[in-house]
């Protein structure tokens, strides 16, 4: 069984942690700055470093997870792609697109595996979504909705959301990178995107000193035109996708994980419900699962690979682009979100 290293303990590192134990994985090492506003109970017995080039050379770990804030995230995610280990890397990417191209020189140099951390890619209704929409059962697809809103303080109930990474830009915060998943999962179910135009604001009284609010229009290559909303202040939470194409329609719902789809060969919804037993962590624990298929040869393609991670973030940041300057914001063929 693999050695894993998780940098960062903050709720999605702890989550990790528990997921790597429940699947059988128990030699993993941490590296932390104690910054963590969670107990320390589930830590004890773990060895601990406080740098990723000292447990790099310590410990000699197959595997890493990065899941510290995301503007520290190529800071250990180079040097453990240069030393061969394999990358589980939270989402996004990085909170800039600078450093991407050492990262990628350092994936080659290593020669490990990448897997991004988009977890909706393994949520049963999206992935019924794709193989709808590839199949062409709504026929070609037109236009598009995404919607995201959730309360930033409901996140973290036990620590002060302004103080917290997603809430700071000096960390990467702000509602369009830290919500970034419909840019995944869009270009994973349509396309790449062609053209992105946006705005971004601090609507809300959670005196955040990064956006709360994003409105973006997307263009896909295919001529799907849509948009997507994304912000920090709903109560209660809302998260669905719909699609509609020249047969007809789908939506997904993350509330009861339900995809329901329309055709014009039927009468009325069909129904898809999630299966039985799935739950949020269901899809963290598909993940790993993958994860550890990748660490230990069973798997040769990550479901999410750096490119994808890319080109999300590229879109994420076309979207904060376009807002700032008050522009189109367009993309080269094959480098679009």
């Amino acid at each position: 069984m693999a050695r894993v290293l998780i940098c960062g303990l903050g709720s999605i590192g702890r989550r990790h942690l528990r997921n790597l134990r429940a699947l059988g994985v128990e030699d993993v090492v941490l590296v932390r700055t104690g910054k963590s506003t969670l107990p320390d109970e589930e830590l004890k017995g773990l060895p601990v470093e406080a740098d990723i080039e000292t447990a790099l050379k310590r410990h000699r770990p197959q595997a890493v997870i990065v899941s510290n804030p995301t503007a520290l995230h190529l800071d250990v995610a180079i040097p453990a792609a240069r030393a061969g280990c394999h990358l589980l890397i939270e989402k996004p990417v990085s909170h800039s697109l600078a450093g991407l191209e050492e990262l990628r020189s350092a994936v080659r140099a290593g020669g490990g595996q990448v897997l991004i951390g988009f977890q909706f890619r393994f949520h049963p209704g999206l992935r019924l979504a794709k193989q709808m929409v590839d199949g062409g059962a709504i026929g070609r697809p037109l236009s598009m909705r995404a919607h995201w809103g959730e309360h930033l303080a409901d996140w973290h109930p036990w620590e002060d959301y302004r103080g917290s990474y997603a809430a700071r830009a000096d960390l990467g915060g702000g509602a369009v990178l830290t919500l970034c998943h419909p840019f995944d999962y869009l270009r994973w179910i349509l396309g790449d995107v062609a053209a992105v135009s946006a705005r971004t604001g601090r609507l809300s009284d959670l005196a955040l000193g990064v956006e709360d609010v994003a409105e973006a229009v997307l263009e896909f290559q295919s001529g799907v035109l849509g948009s997507v909303h994304l912000d920090y202040y709903q109560r209660p939470a809302c998260h669905w996708m719909e699609i509609v194409g020249t047969l007809g329609t789908v939506r997904w719902d993350n509330a009861d994980g339900t995809l329901r789809s329309w055709v014009s060969e039927q009468d009325g919804w069909a129904v898809y419900p999630a299966p039985a037993g799935f739950e949020r962590n269901t899809m963290f624990l598909d993940e790993m699962r993958h994860f550890l298929a990748l660490v230990g040869g069973e798997a040769s393609m990550p479901v999410c690979t750096l490119e994808d991670g890319e080109r999300a973030l590229r879109l994420a940041i076309g979207v904060l682009d376009s807002s700032r300057e008050r522009r189109l914001v367009s993309f080269s063929e094959g480098t679009s979100g």
